[in-house]
This record gives structure tokens, sequence and C-alpha cells, in this order.
């Protein structure tokens, strides 16, 4: 695959420098035309416009975000259009005023832009990653200015992008300030997994909750995410760390990340699960760091309700379908309680993927173990899709070449 890509690397740089002009691209992709109708079709994809960069996906890894949108449960889903945030590419084109790539770099898309402006408020704070600069545009699926860079090759309809990245396509465009730039030594397969939801695992214990040593902590829900944030736990030295999950095939995986217990809750049959973990906590107050990590709005209560009397911190970082709110009594706020939410881990895009890549090049964090599945293809996409449904998959990753 190494090789592969170095050829697609090659014979990107040579069409750019033949061609003084950029042309569309015909290629396949994955759309999804209404809820859960996905179909391989081919597609054009326009050259870049100004701020923009077009890439080649290398390889594509399905996040449950994907499988949300498709099952209509997204409030900003959009139909037709071209899901797929979590890849490796390859520049193929930038578009006028690009400057922080090139052709041929090594990236990974971002879903939270990083447009390190001045002027931007929340680029310049070290409190959020939430750059809004193309916030308006992403979420109606168009680029910045307004337009879509897809259609339908048999019709010329429009295709709408998806989180501002667009990867179950051989090509997409992209704002430059929603790439970040890898070092080309590192897997794409595995550098791909940063751009979302071991990224945020990570984020969320390092960054959000900022949990300390000895500490201990609950993580509800135990897919890619979840294990993410045993990992990030255990690195940080908490002291007592445990899972909880409906599928205890995933338990033996949560040990050897860092879970000292696991807990199924169809196993206590009524009793709320915030009772259960509440009594078997170390000091029988609670945690002090409590992860939701499921998007159900009822595991959240459990998560809170679970946190520690007088100091525990609740981070959620699944996302509930549309229309769906949180219920809890006051009283566990006034008792100490604190609740909060991530996105992407709080990292700043374009400057924390490389730092990630980086960090797990030199083996100071392990992502292996969370690619499960392979597929070649864009039309394989289905077949991933499967295997996230199986129960028994954390990361499914397509490969395009």
């Amino acid at each position: 695959r190494r090789a592969s890509v170095s050829r697609t690397i090659e014979k990107l740089s040579r069409t750019r420098r033949s061609s003084s002009t950029m042309e569309p691209i015909k290629c396949k992709a994955m759309v999804a035309f209404g809820v859960n109708d996905l179909r391989e079709e081919e597609v054009i994809v326009a050259p870049p416009k100004a701020g923009e960069v077009r890439m080649k996906v290398m390889c594509n890894a399905l996040c449950h975000t994907d499988i949300y949108t498709l099952s209509g449960q997204d409030p900003e889903g959009l139909f037709p259009s071209i899901l797929g945030h979590e890849a490796g590419c390859v520049v193929e084109a930038v578009g006028e005023g690009v400057t922080s790539v090139k052709v041929g770099d090594h990236v990974v898309p971002g879903y939270t832009p990083q447009c390190k402006g001045s002027d931007c408020m929340f680029c310049m704070s070290p409190k959020t990653n939430l750059c809004p600069k193309i916030r308006g545009t992403q979420g109606k699926g168009v680029m910045p200015d307004g337009t879509s860079r897809f259609t339908l090759a048999k019709d010329g309809s429009t295709v709408y992008h998806f989180m501002g990245c667009s990867t179950f396509a051989e090509y997409t465009v992209l704002a430059e300030i929603s790439i970040a730039k890898i070092d080309p030594a590192a897997s794409l397969e595995k550098a791909c997994l940063f751009g979302c939801g071991i990224s945020t695992g990570l984020g969320a214990v390092w960054n959000n909750a900022k949990v300390e040593p000895f500490s201990s902590v609950a993580v509800f829900g135990l897919g890619a995410v979840g294990f993410a944030v045993v990992q990030a736990a255990k690195a940080v030295g908490a002291s007592h760390i445990v899972g909880i999950d409906v599928n205890p095939n995933k338990f033996e995986m949560a040990k050897k990340l860092g879970c000292d217990v696991c807990y199924n809750p169809k196993d206590h049959g009524d009793e709320p699960m915030q009772q259960v973990l509440v009594k078997n906590s170390p000091t029988g107050f609670g945690f002090d760091y409590t992860f939701d990590c499921t998007g159900n709005v009822n595991v959240m209560r459990s998560a809170l309700e679970a946190a520690h009397r007088g100091w525990g911190q609740c981070c959620l970082v699944g996302v509930a379908a549309a229309g769906k709110e949180i219920a809890t009594r006051p009283f566990q706020f006034i008792t100490g309680r604190r609740c909060f939410g991530t996105a992407f881990g709080g990292w700043k895009t374009r400057d924390a993927i490389p730092m990630l890549t980086d960090k797990m090049m030199k083996g100071e964090i392990a992502v292996d173990h969370f690619i499960t599945h392979r597929f070649n293809g864009v039309g394989e996409t289905t077949k991933a899709i499967d295997a996230l449904h199986s129960g028994d998959c954390l990361r499914a990753v397509v490969h395009y070449c």
C-alpha cells in the first residue's frame, strides 16, 4: 500500500505540473440519497476555488457519526450527500491563495476547522477549538462560497458536502482551514483515525476533563471512542477505571487497555446503573470523572449521577439524536457535580492532528487495535457499515487504492 501511495503522489505531481488549468474529475463515490439509501455512483468533482484544496482519498475509516446521519437522526443531515470524515488523503490540486499545503502532501481532513486568524477569538483562545469561520456554510452542506463541488455524472444534479469533508469519494474538496498536513512517512490507514473518534476520546480526557493521576474514571460505551477514553485515562495515571457496555465481548479488550472492572447493565435488572456504580466506587460516593460515549440521553443521566459527590465531573462525548434532551434533578449539581461536553476532544485540528500522528509514530499512542476490519474499493463501504453494526467492529477502514 505504501508503494501504491508513492505512485499516486508521483502521478498527481506530474499531472499538476503539466496542466495550466485544473479540470473537473470524474470518480466513484457513495452517495446518500435518503435515509439508509446509500448507492455507488459516478460523480464530478470540480476544481478547488480560492482557499480550497482537492484531494485524492486513499483510505477512509467509518465512524458512527456517518451512520447516525445516514439513519436520518442528524438534524443537519442533507440528501443527496457524500458522507465520510475520517480519512487519509493526498493533495491533488490547490486553489488560489493556498499556502499551507501543496500537491503531493499527505493530509487528514478535519470537520472542525482552524482558521488561525488573529481576528478569530475562538482560534486565539486556549479555551476552545470551535472555530466558526465556515460553520454557517458547512452546516448547509456547501463550500464557503455557498456552492457544492459535487454533481452526479449522470444528470449534473447537485450533491451536498458532509461535515466539510465528504470522504466517501475517491476525490473530495475541502477548505484549506480544514486540512491537517502530516508526516508523509506516517501510515495513512492509521493517521486517518485521528480525524475524529480516537482524537475525540483522547482529548476528552486530556483537554476537556483534564483527568488527574490517581483518579477514578467510569466510561459508558466501549466503542472506539470509549476505548480511546480508557487509554487516555490509563496514560495519565488514573488508579481505578471501569467500563460499562451491554456487549460483554468488549470487556477483554477494555481490560487490556486499562479497565479494572467492566459492568453490563443487563446483569443488574432494573437497578439504575448509576446506583450500581456509586456503591461499587472506591469511596462509595461515585467516580471522579465519568464519560458518556454512547449518545443516549438516558446513559448521559447515568454518567452524570455516577459522578462523585462534591467534585465529580461528567463529560458528554456521544452525540444524541435530533430532539433528544437530557434530564436530571438540579440537586445533582447543587451537590457538586459538573457536566460539560466536548467536540473533537478540544483539539485545534491543524495543530493537533500532526502532533498526535507524530506521537503515534514514536509509539507513544497505540492505535493498531482500533482497526478491526479492512475493505477495498469505494463500493465496499456498505460492507464496512455492516461490520460496524455487527458489534465487534471498532473501526472499519476502506482503502480506495
